[in-house]
Order: structure tokens, then C-alpha cells, then sequence
């Protein structure tokens, strides 16, 4: 029978993410990722359920999360799920976990990792941020970017590079 194991997560760090190095010399990062979700009940009450994911990232991605990534940063993760036992040091049994392991990731919010563009910084904490009201589509870049072509790479503008 095949499987099919995809996570896509958006949320903010619950914590600093900690690197450290396999004995094959490859990063790792271990971080934690808040996700909410807003509902009414039935009674039409507003709730807010948090939910909290271990991550790890290897290699590059490990490196990058842990050089600009900081706790309360909103991060974008795509990747798989782990599920790990072990024996308890202390003879307390059996323990598992389930854990994401970051395939993908994309940095989100203002490039000195404050809030998200266009977010309201002056907003308390209980207030939700301004929303600028758009007057129509987004601006469009000068010129269409072209397909590279048999041999040709594409350049990079150190404005298109994300952090």
C-alpha cells in the first residue's frame, strides 16, 4: 500500500532554534513552531487553539534557520512527518514523540525580522494589526522575467534574495 507524508506548516518559533553537528559533520537545527486556528463554537463563542511542533532541518536549511531565525519569527515549513520512540533514562518506559522534518522553508515577515510587511507595529498586544486598504493589483516589475535559455543562467538581484 503507498503512503503519502506531507506537512505544510505556517507559524511563529516557539523558542531560539539550537544547531549542532552530527558526527558527520552535517547541521542540524531543532526548533518549535506555535500554529493557531480561530473558530466559533456552537454556542458562537470565539476560541483560539494553539498547536505546538518539534521541527528539525539539516544540512543548509539547518544553518540558515539558525542564522536568521529568532523566537516569535513566522516561518512557512514543508516537510514530512518522524515518529521517534526511546526508552526513558530514568526507567519511567517508553516514550515517543511526532516530529516534522523540514524539507522546505521560506522566511516570512520584513527582512530585520520584525512584523510582517504591512503589519501595524504600534498595535498593543491584545489589538489586531492595520491593514493598508489596497486600491488595486500590486505593482508589477519593469520587465517580465525571461526563462533562461539552453546554457544561460538566470541572474540574481540581491533585492530578490529574501533575508
Amino acid at each position: 500500500m503507498a503512503g503519502f507524508n506531507r506537512v505544510l506548516l505556517l507559524g511563529n518559533l516557539t523558542r531560539d532554534p539550537e544547531m549542532r553537528y552530527l558526527p558527520s559533520q552535517s547541521a542540524v537545527t531543532n526548533f518549535g513552531i506555535a500554529c493557531s486556528r480561530k473558530f466559533k463554537t456552537a454556542t458562537g463563542e470565539q476560541r483560539e487553539e494553539v498547536t505546538f511542533v518539534d521541527c528539525a532541518a539539516f544540512g543548509r536549511q539547518a544553518e540558515v534557520i539558525n542564522q536568521y531565525c529568532t523566537k516569535g519569527k513566522q516561518l512557512f515549513v514543508e516537510g514530512r512527518l518522524k515518529y521517534e520512540t526511546w526508552e526513558d533514562k530514568n526507567g519511567g518506559g517508553k516514550r515517543h514523540k511526532l516530529s516534522v522534518v523540514v524539507e522546505n522553508f521560506q522566511l516570512l515577515g520584513s527582512r530585520d525580522g520584525g512584523a510582517p510587511a504591512g503589519a501595524d507595529e504600534s498595535a498593543g498586544p491584545d489589538e489586531a494589526p492595520a491593514r493598508p486598504a489596497r486600491s488595486g493589483p500590486p505593482p508589477r516589475a519593469s520587465a517580465p522575467a525571461q526563462a533562461p535559455t539552453h546554457g544561460d543562467e538566470p541572474s540574481v538581484n540581491q533585492d530578490d534574495i529574501p533575508f
